[in-house]
């Protein structure tokens, strides 16, 4: 079969994103809509919560529909004639443990009209704080994106310690992270800021049906937020171009170290997507990768 030089190439498919929503910055939805556009995918936007900025640079007033508004725009957004477009959902931070069952229930509508749709959460919870790790949002509301959000997921983004909380282990090594990943049941399991191998290095652990891959790079001091957003997303997006695992971790890994390095070395405390957005279509940085464990034998 020939195709015609002169015709277009094939339109990417929508990506639904549901997130947190920041006036100023490059966190969360305004970084992550960023990215995947920039990748050449529309995206559909439904914010769960409107912040001025990210909490960490401040207080600020803090938005959230009321979930009468929210189940209608979600009720909206199940019957559209055009919910097959989306090829791909990617689930971040919530306003309130309410809306999981709601966007639950959008997901597998997507999933209904477009059987082969991607689904990923980003299981926004909490981090480490030095050798602690807590939640930064209310136990209720880490509870639904465990319950309701999780099971559906086709890929789970956590970092150490979302992966710990969620699985009430202890992730000290990376055979630990290895361990609690699989114990999920998610098919794929992205654990970001997972034990290294090296000293003074970040590792990306990816957990699939077939083993896992830990994408490798130094560690860069006082990284901005938001890189857990566009691992996620980047991720997703070379998924659904039909990327290997191992391709797909590596891109995404070396976009947002290279948007992170980048960043800081321009002493922004943001993540400089529009100015350094080259780094999200053909990252330069250089990403070590190995295979950590081998699919095991089925009896």
């Amino acid at each position: 079969m020939t195709t015609n030089p002169g015709s277009p190439a094939p339109a990417k498919r929508a990506i639904l994103v549901i997130t947190s929503q920041v006036v100023r910055g490059g966190i969360s939805g305004r970084g992550l809509t960023f990215a995947l556009e920039r990748l050449g995918h529309p995206v559909w936007f439904l914010p769960t919560v409107l912040l001025p900025w990210h909490p960490g640079q401040g207080p600020g007033t803090r938005l959230t529909a009321d979930m009468a508004t929210f189940s209608a725009l979600v009720a909206d957004l199940i019957a559209s004639p055009k919910l097959s477009e989306i090829g791909g959902i990617v689930t971040g931070y919530l306003g309130n443990p309410a809306q999981a069952p709601e966007i639950a229930k959008l997901v597998k509508a997507v999933k209904a009209a477009s059987p082969d749709a991607l689904y990923v959460c980003d299981p926004v919870m909490g981090d480490t704080l030095g050798e602690e790790g807590r939640l930064y949002v209310p136990e209720p509301t880490a509870e639904a994106i465990r319950d309701h959000l999780v099971p559906l997921a086709d890929v789970v983004t956590p970092n150490c310690f979302e992966l710990g909380w969620l699985t009430q282990r202890e992730i000290g090594s990376e055979l630990q992270a290895l361990a609690a990943a699989r114990s999920l049941g998610v098919e794929r399991v992205l654990v970001t800021s997972s034990p290294a191998m090296r000293r003074n290095s970040i590792s990306n652990l990816l957990v699939t049906p077939t083993g896992a891959l830990a994408a490798e790079h130094v560690t860069v001091a006082d990284p901005p937020n938001g890189t857990g957003d566009v691992i996620s997303g980047l991720l997703l997006a070379w998924l659904m171009a039909g990327a290997s695992d191992e391709t797909a971790l590596m891109r995404a890994a070396a976009s947002t170290f290279e948007l992170v390095a980048r960043s800081v070395k321009k002493g922004a405390d943001e993540l400089l997507l529009a100015e350094e957005q080259a780094s999200v279509a053909k990252p330069m940085a250089l990403i070590s990768s190995r295979r950590v464990m081998e699919a095991r034998g089925r009896a």
